[in-house]
């Protein structure tokens, strides 16, 4: 009589494939693809340190590639160490693996993932951090990836979902909606979640934020200006410094 073959054993003539995290296959066996490099990736709770000691999230978000690299450059130099990258920058992925080469303490994440080909994409590119304007299918690939979100949420529910789905902090987006006072209504009944308002945030609006609890801010456009689509370097400078002796008084009078 033939032999039966033992149970779980493949077929004769079939090959038994075995899926990566990343969806990709190789034969059983065989040593498959080599793994994606390691992004500089924080812990979900070393994050939340980090926003908690920096205050700020420095938002870039630009239409041309060389100004929107030196402007990762010049943030890093004048002592802004949590940078994001907005995917809507042309080459974002390409600044985020080159800046994060040389990035010493500074943490360089990735902006505006939305799917999981961007949470894949970035977490290649090394990323330090992920932030979404939402809840989307990149914020739950990169959790998975091991790299912390910063998750977009702006409703009670969509701040619950946030946190059950693995975010570190919450970016409360658009916040200029709301303002500190609804942080602070947010607050009462969600006294622990680990907010990051993004929005409409200038250095007044930083401190009033942070005095109604918020964890961090997320701030673009009154820090970077005109910088990433080409603007003065000297310029964002100097936005950068009154930006850090802004946050420099409201840490002295906590």
């Amino acid at each position: 009589m033939p032999q039966r073959a033992p149970p779980g054993a493949a077929r004769s003539g079939a090959t038994r494939t075995d899926r990566s995290p990343s969806g990709d296959t190789a034969p059983a066996g065989s040593p498959g693809p080599a793994p994606p490099p390691q992004p500089r990736g924080e812990t979900r709770k070393s994050l939340t340190d980090r926003l908690r000691r920096e205050r700020v999230i420095a938002i870039i978000r630009g239409t041309d590639t060389k100004a929107a690299e030196r402007t990762v450059h010049i943030l890093r130099e004048e002592g802004i160490t949590l940078i994001e990258v907005s995917l809507t920058t042309p080459d974002a992925a390409g600044i985020i693996a080159r800046s994060s080469r040389e990035a010493g303490d500074t943490l360089i994440g990735a902006g505006t993932v939305l799917t999981g080909d961007d949470a894949r994409a970035v977490q290649q590119a090394g990323a330090a951090f992920v932030v979404t304007p939402a809840l989307a299918e990149g914020s739950l690939t990169a959790h998975a990836l091991g790299l912390p979100v910063v998750a977009g949420a702006l409703t009670p529910t969509e701040i619950v979902r946030a946190v059950s789905e693995g975010a570190s902090a919450v970016k409360l987006f658009p916040a200029s909606v709301g303002g500190p006072a609804y942080l602070r209504s947010l607050r009462e009944p969600l006294p622990g979640v680990p907010f990051v308002p993004t929005g409409g945030v200038d250095a007044d609006a930083a401190h009033a934020y942070l005095e109604a609890g918020a964890l961090a801010v997320g701030v673009g456009a009154p820090i970077m200006g005109d910088a990433p689509h080409g603007g003065d370097p000297d310029a964002l400078r100097e936005r950068c410094r009154a930006f850090l002796t802004a946050l420099t008084r409201h840490r002295e009078g906590e």
